[in-house]
């Protein structure tokens, strides 16, 4: 039996309009694994950063980094559009639309991504985003996993002037940057999907390897499914599961040492998952880790075969209607 028919229940067999309180938190870490850069600004800005609690317990205030929500999920959003894009699953609305596309203003209002990840067209139609994200956190304060470094732009002639005038270049400046190995933790909710509309989620985050500025050069991120909580009501913030898994890891100590192991980390975030848990108000099981690992290779395992990604993703497509 596979981890999603084990689980079956947990899903809905056909989308909803309306909500039926099922919801698959999805416990990330996120692994730094090249020089990134995190903000909201355009070239030259800080990165994204809070003065935060550093744990739950004996705590002091510490600047962390941050991704912001939109930065995560836009990344992940274009992951899925591509596969939909491939097998011509993304459509036009009507005669006078282009085919969806995002940031256009002209959703297709009965693609996967629209009727998941959610839309709001000019014309009045919306649909809620049936993924819940939040900014997720770095682990180590701002002051340890950020450093700055210098950037410029050579001319042909491998130097800063202009061979033809002689005059200097000005693109010459500096970019604050995050370390490799940083961990961020973060937390993705999907509410009231399928077991298609799940795989597709879940695929997009397994699939998706590069974040935030210059992603085309820097930015690769390494996305760790540690856990699975399966409930009828949203868990706890991710800036409570870091300040939890920082506690669990600092234990005792003054400062945490930097790069950690990343099974260290995940061992502090699963028993972190499971202290936080008991105070939830609902209905909640936590998949075993093992569980958890045996459905990241079955997810593997399905887009790696081809005609089984296709059938999955139009069968989830059919359940919205015609798609004249």
């Amino acid at each position: 039996m596979s981890i999603l028919e084990k689980y079956a229940d947990h899903f809905l067999p056909t989308y909803s309009n309306y909500p039926q309180g099922r919801y698959v938190s999805l416990i990330l870490a996120r692994r730094i694994e090249s020089e990134a850069i995190f903000r909201t600004e355009g070239s030259g800005e800080p990165l994204s950063k809070e003065f935060v609690h550093d744990g739950l317990a004996n705590s002091k205030i510490v600047e962390r980094t941050v991704i912001s929500k939109r930065k995560q999920t836009a990344v992940e959003r274009r992951t899925g559009r591509e596969l939909l894009r491939t097998e011509a699953l993304l459509f036009a609305k009507d005669d006078k639309s282009g085919v969806c596309a995002l940031n256009r203003n002209n959703p297709c209002e009965r693609c996967m991504d629209c009727m998941i990840y959610g839309y709001a067209a000019g014309g009045g139609g919306a649909q809620k985003s049936r993924v819940v994200t939040d900014d997720a956190f770095s682990l180590h304060p701002a002051s340890v996993v950020t450093a700055t470094k210098q950037f410029n732009a050579l001319y042909d002639n491998s130097t800063m002037r202009d061979p033809e005038t002689g005059q200097p270049s000005a693109s010459i400046g500096t970019d604050e940057y995050i370390k490799p190995e940083t961990i961020f933790l973060d937390i993705e909710t999907v509410r009231d999907v399928t077991a298609e509309e799940f795989c597709y989620v879940l695929g997009n985050i397994l699939r998706s390897s590069r974040y935030g500025a210059v992603s085309s050069r820097i930015g690769k991120v390494k996305n760790v499914l540690v856990g699975v909580a399966l409930s009828n009501c949203e868990l706890f913030s991710n800036l409570e599961l870091t300040q939890a898994t920082y506690d669990n890891l600092r234990n005792g100590r003054a400062e945490l040492d930097f790069p950690l192991e990343l099974n260290q980390v995940t061992s502090a975030m699963q028993t972190a998952v499971s202290s936080l848990s008991e105070r939830v108000v609902g209905q909640l099981t936590i998949l075993p880790p093992e569980d958890v690992a045996a459905l990241v290779e079955e997810i593997g395992d399905l887009f790696g075969d081809a005609q089984r990604v296709k059938t999955m993703l139009q069968k989830a497509t059919d359940m919205y209607g015609p798609q004249g």
